[in-house]
């Protein structure tokens, strides 16, 4: 749990799990380290379930300690709105992919660096296609893995 905070962070400055778990102090699984990046990429809006409508307003939630005259502690449940910028996505089914034909799909990805290749392995894709926020690393993983691999979503 301690790790939590410093694998969101290590995420946000574009580590793949491999590269995370080296950095921390800590023994922490790669599977561990794979699941709190997806639930932080679904919160942040670089991964999405559903196609993206272009709202660039998104809520989030806060909690805010508070302390009552007698010292009781509680906390309340702040939501603020917040705009994020415009992103264009790229529809993904690596999950899909994974399950059909694993050993087909890890020489299809040799062609990626290894860097990018641990960034797709590292993360626990599920069999339902996802939205990834179309970034330099999926610029470049789109780029060689080409289009049959990934497709633009025409409409975000």
């Amino acid at each position: 749990m301690a790790s939590d905070g410093a694998i969101r962070h290590l995420a946000d400055r574009g580590y793949n799990a491999k590269q995370i778990k080296e950095k921390l102090d800590y023994p922490t699984s790669l599977d561990h380290i794979g699941k709190v990046m997806w639930e932080h990429f679904l919160q942040k809006g670089i991964l999405t379930y559903e196609k993206p409508d272009g709202n660039t307003f998104v809520e989030e939630v806060q909690y805010i300690k508070e302390q009552d005259s007698y010292g009781r502690t509680s906390f309340r449940q702040v939501t603020k709105k917040i705009e994020r910028p415009k992103r264009e996505y790229i529809l993904i089914d690596f999950g899909k992919r994974i399950y059909k034909d694993r050993e087909g799909f890890l020489r299809k990805i040799e062609l990626l660096s290894t860097s990018d290749r641990d960034y797709i392995m590292g993360l626990p894709w599920e069999l339902k296609p996802v939205y990834h926020v179309l970034d330099k690393r999926m610029m470049r993983i789109k780029e060689i893995l080409g289009k049959e691999f990934l497709q633009k979503d025409e409409d975000s």
